[in-house]
C-alpha cells in the first residue's frame, strides 16, 4: 500500500469513523506521480483528483483549475513521508556497507540544507529532467519540507496499521522501528 492510500485512508476514519477507513477505496486507481499527473493535466482522462508527491504536486498546482483540497499534513501535521530500510539480516551481515550508506545519507542531508540550489542543479543534471532550476529549488525548500534523518510521526502511521489490520503487531515504540543509530535521536 502506498503512502498516499494510507493518509487517505486515515483522512476517511477522521471523516466518517474509524470502521470506515476504506469508505474512498473503491474511488480510487494507484498510478504513478508522472502518469498521474498526466491525466490530471491533460484532462480528458476522468482523473480528477490525485494525492500527489512532489515535484509533481508543484506541477499541477501550477494550473489555475487544480487546488489543494487535502495534504498529508492535513491529516498527520509534521511527519516523515519518506525512509530508507533494510532487515536486519542485512544490517548485521553487511556492517561496512550499512554504515557507508548511514553516512552518505548524512552528508547528503548536510549537503541540502547547506545548499538547496545547487542540490536542485545537481539533481537536475544527474535526473536529465527539463523542469526549471526555480521549480526544483521551490521542492527542495517548499513549505513542510525538511532534510532529516529524524523520523517524524512515525507511530502515528503505525497504530494507524495495527488498528485496521493493515499489520499484526503494534510496536510500543517508533524506535522500535528503526536501528540504533536512528532510535537515538529525538523522533516520534
Amino acid at each position: 500500500m502506498s503512502t498516499q492510500a494510507l493518509l487517505l485512508q486515515m483522512a476517511a476514519a477522521k471523516e466518517f469513523g474509524e470502521q470506515n477507513y476504506a469508505k474512498l477505496d473503491p474511488l480510487t486507481v494507484s498510478m504513478s506521480p508522472p502518469d498521474a499527473t498526466i491525466a490530471m493535466l491533460g484532462g480528458a482522462s476522468g482523473v480528477s483528483s490525485v494525492f500527489s508527491v512532489p515535484p509533481f504536486q508543484f506541477q499541477q498546482l501550477e494550473q489555475k483549475n487544480i487546488h489543494t483540497v487535502l495534504s498529508s499534513f492535513d491529516v498527520l501535521g509534521p511527519h516523515t513521508f519518506t525512509v530508507a530500510w533494510t532487515s536486519m539480516r542485512f544490517r548485521k551481515d553487511n556492517p561496512e556497507l550499512y554504515a557507508a550508506f548511514l553516512d552518505a545519507v548524512k552528508e547528503a542531508t548536510a549537503i541540502i540544507a547547506a545548499d538547496p540550489k545547487g542540490t536542485a542543479q545537481s539533481w537536475i543534471d544527474d535526473s536529465a529532467s527539463k523542469l526549471p532550476l526555480e521549480m526544483v529549488t521551490k521542492v527542495v525548500t517548499g513549505p513542510n519540507v525538511e532534510w532529516t534523518m529524524t523520523p517524524a510521526a512515525t507511530m502515528k502511521f503505525a497504530k494507524f496499521m495495527y488498528k485496521v489490520g493493515s499489520t499484526k503487531h503494534e510496536p510500543a515504540s517508533w524506535k522500535d522501528m528503526f536501528f540504533p543509530e536512528i532510535g537515538g535521536l529525538n523522533g516520534s
